[in-house]
């Protein structure tokens, strides 16, 4: 237990607020050598997301867990407030207990502290002792209150119970307990803690710490209602994942190339897209300036749309507080609730229907309503309040992005290597910024199957995505390590941490480049088995790339680079060309080309598609091309010109049903007539469940199948591929994917056609080494890829991997297939 001396306390102060009296307490904890002085604005902040207040006249000040960096050791001190001050209406505080924890040896202080809280007498007499000596024996368990046993609850007619392990390294202090009362309030039951032969309310956070729960320990749960079963069920599961604590644990043990940073400042967990390691100065990147018409000559139309975009923004903020708060808990969470408040402002919305019943557009009212607020905010002395700028700026932009006309780019630029930070990226981003000058990505949105995860692996960098929104508020210049691998980005890392790091990315490239020594062999197993290992390319001028990096073919082209960027379609000739061209290029080896899959997350303005609630289950892909065969008979036409030139397939994107699939067979062999040309094999992209579902059926009217694992993972899975708090979870090694591919798999054989995969889980090692498992005879993948994957199914035989993929099939969830080890 940590040492409790008088030099902790200061008596009879006279503080003017809640503010001032987390400051003078936290001014006692710098000067005692507990903490840096910036921590104490840390200590403000909670208050803001939490109530620190105990009850019975005590509050426990402590600041936010991402700036534990600033305290130096474990320690304690103790502000005396005989006259109260008021923490929150109808809570006056006399003892300020400002907690620096750095370890768990406060936990017995705080179990003391809350023994307190049965005793009135105690908390009067120390409220107003003028001997700081008797703060400390009753602190340290000397005064007997500490010694007393926590009030036993009746537990006698709780019909269920669940024990459980508490493993958070600092057991059951004050965040996790928050976090724990946060989920028990989420149900009616009644919720009793028992731990070591005490007991305590699972609703109360003073009782939670009474029970002094450390490492390690086993807790008994017990409840009492009709959601009895449910609440043990979240309890037991938040226990488990760590109490909101679980990724600052992962954030330094997760690398699968062993390099660990020894001192850094701050550490950023997100979620792995490009492996690598990366080191350069952190450069963020604003894009996406949102345009809106200035006037508008319907005022009543804007009205209704302004309604529509709040509605969509408030939907959208609440989905985000609720996923939040499941998995960190309210403090975490509370922004999403501070962001829904401001648009419930009753002024702001005033202000910006005068503005649109004046004649401005509902864009451009509530754009010059919030830009007036954001610098008069800005502009404020309070720093608390103008700190709350950025947030009303973020809800602002939320709003604005459904109301806007046209999203315009804005070209980055950089003068030196930089780590590029980025809300997230799309397609037309990638055209803008210059390989040469990305060590590294780190987005605050995105998955594992996102744009911006693509785009890493297509580029050969480091990325990680879905870092949350943390990241846009690190200051441009600030060094940082970027680690693709174990998914974390290092902030302001120490010169050995640069070092070894420096040597670990070496090491890396070395492996790479004798992997790229060998691109051209074949992907033979070593008991004699092959899988074609070809490329996904999205432009003409990869096509030769694809070939020098070890590609058999091309087993994915999509198309929509001729469709982007421009003001109107491309005509026959100009994709005929591009076609022929990259034929040209391949020399004799295969090409497939995916057909239009415009839609979902990739817009073209001059096709005038209507805005959708949810773009990726509306007209996108196929769909697209069969409500407007004129678009698609040109496309199909340009292809089977091109198709004499050289061996070619057709890819039919996004196909649902059978008569969609019919249709398109329908339109291509009336645009092969036209043109005379030769028969070619024609094949679907399995992205849609139902397709999956029904394989056998339609491997009898196609020529080869190509799963798409980037979509099918979140059809599957029902989880948005960019949404900001679920994309992360999209892994297509989820075994529920896994188990459709091989139903697919199985299907093809049956009927005698062959199995492609070209999302990115074929360009993983681990998912390659599946895939080939369960029989899929291609797999298809970014350019970078290549050389790693054929090396890696060069290295096992066809039975390991079979075995492999049965191990994967036969997991409950992504996690236990990740950790399967290849041989």
């Amino acid at each position: 237990m940590i040492a409790m001396t008088t030099d902790n306390i200061v008596l009879n102060a006279e503080p003017s607020g809640k503010l001032q009296a987390i400051e003078q307490v936290g001014e006692l904890l710098v000067r005692n050598g507990f903490i840096e002085p910036e921590y104490i604005d840390s200590m403000k902040r909670r208050e803001e997301v939490a109530n620190t207040y105990l009850g019975n006249g005590i509050s426990i000040p402590h600041g936010l867990p991402e700036n534990r960096n600033h305290i130096l050791k474990t320690g304690v001190a103790i502000l005396q407030v005989p006259g109260g001050v008021t923490w929150n209406p109808g809570e006056i505080v006399n003892l300020v207990v400002g907690i620096a924890a750095k370890s768990d040896e406060h936990i017995e202080i705080l179990t003391n502290l809350t023994h307190v809280l049965d005793d009135p007498a105690t908390v009067e007499r120390l409220a107003a002792t003028g001997d700081p000596s008797d703060i400390v024996r009753a602190l340290s368990g000397e005064a007997g209150t500490s010694r007393r046993p926590g009030p036993e609850l009746d537990v006698a007619d709780f019909d269920h119970s669940v024990d459980v392990t508490v493993m958070n390294p600092h057991g059951l202090h004050a965040r996790p307990a928050t976090f724990f009362l946060d989920i028990a309030k989420l149900f009616d039951s009644t919720i009793v803690v028992e731990f070591d032969g005490r007991s305590g309310n699972g609703k109360s956070l003073a009782s939670l710490l009474k029970l002094g729960v450390g490492s390690g320990r086993i807790i008994r749960i017990h409840a009492k209602g009709d959601d009895a079963m449910q609440a043990l069920n979240a309890l037991k599961d938040a226990v488990d994942a760590g109490l909101g604590e679980i990724e600052e644990e992962k954030a330094v043990a997760r690398t699968a190339h062993g390099w660990v940073p020894s001192e850094v400042k701050r550490t950023i967990p997100g979620c792995t897209a490009s492996p690598g390691l990366a080191c350069g100065p952190i450069r963020q990147f604003t894009h996406r300036r949102i345009v809106v018409e200035a006037m508008a000559k319907d005022p009543e139309h804007e009205l209704t749309e302004l309604g529509h975009a709040v509605a969509a923004a408030k939907s959208n903020l609440r989905m985000l507080y609720n996923e939040v708060r499941s998995r960190s808990g309210e403090p975490q969470a509370a922004i999403f609730r501070a962001h829904e408040a401001f648009l419930e402002d009753p002024e702001l919305l005033a202000e910006t229907k005068s503005r649109i019943r004046g004649g401005n557009s509902a864009g451009y009212a509530w754009r010059q309503v919030i830009d007036d607020r954001v610098r008069a905010m800005e502009q404020h002395d309070d720093e608390v309040l103008a700190a709350r700028a950025m947030d009303l700026r973020d809800v602002g932009r939320r709003v604005l992005r459904h109301l806007a006309g046209v999203l315009q780019d804005e070209p980055f630029t950089s003068s030196e290597p930089v780590i590029l930070v980025a809300e997230d990226l799309t397609p037309s981003d990638t055209a803008l910024l210059d390989p040469a000058l990305i060590l590294g990505f780190c987005t605050a949105g995105g998955g594992p199957t996102s744009h911006s995860a693509i785009i890493a692996r297509s580029l050969d960098i480091p990325a990680i995505v879905a870092a949350g929104p943390t990241v846009l508020e690190i200051e441009d210049g600030t060094m940082a390590i970027l680690d693709g691998d174990g998914g974390n980005l290092y902030l302001e890392p120490s010169p050995a941490d640069v070092e070894t790091a420096a040597e670990t990315r070496k090491r890396i490239e070395a492996e790479r480049d004798a992997e790229y020594r060998t691109r051209y062999e074949p992907a033979l197993t070593l008991d004699g088995e092959r899988v074609e290992v070809a490329a996904n390319i999205g432009k003409a001028s990869e096509a030769e790339k694809a070939v020098e990096g070890g590609g058999e073919g091309v087993g994915l082209l999509r198309t929509e680079f001729l469709f982007l960027g421009r003001e109107t379609p491309p005509d026959e000739d100009e994709q005929y060309q591009s076609y022929k061209a990259m034929i040209e290029a391949l020399n004799g080896l295969p090409l497939i080309i995916r057909t239009l899959d415009i839609g979902g997350d990739k817009a073209v303005p001059y096709l005038d598609l209507p805005a959708e609630d949810n773009p990726f289950l509306g007209e996108r892909g196929i769909r697209l091309c069969l409500n407007r065969p004129e678009l698609f008979l040109t496309q199909l036409r340009a292809i089977y010109r091109a198709s004499m030139h050289g061996p070619l397939r057709i890819m039919f994107p996004m196909i649902a049903t059978l008569d969609e699939l019919a249709v398109g067979k329908r339109l291509a062999e009336k645009a092969r007539i036209e043109v005379g040309a030769e028969p070619v094999d024609i094949g679907i992209m399995v992205e849609v469940p139902s397709v999956a579902v029904m394989a056998r059926e339609f491997a009898k009217e196609v020529a080869f199948f190509s799963v798409g694992t980037n979509d099918l993972t979140q059809y599957v899975m029902a989880m948005d591929r960019v949404h900001p708090t679920l994309a992360a979870q999209a892994d297509s090694l989820h075994p529920a994917v896994l188990r459709m591919i091989d139903q697919v798999v199985r299907a093809a054989d049956e009927a005698g056609i062959w199995t492609g995969v070209c999302g990115g889980l074929a360009g993983e090692p681990l998912g390659a080494v599946i895939l080939a498992g369960l029989g899929v005879k291609e797999l298809s993948m970014v350019i970078p890829s290549i050389a790693p994957v054929k090396a890696r199914l060069r290295s096992i035989t066809m039975k390991q991997a079979r075995e492999i993929a049965q191990q994967a099939l036969a997991c409950v969830d992504n996690n236990q297939v990740r950790a399967l080890k290849l041989p």
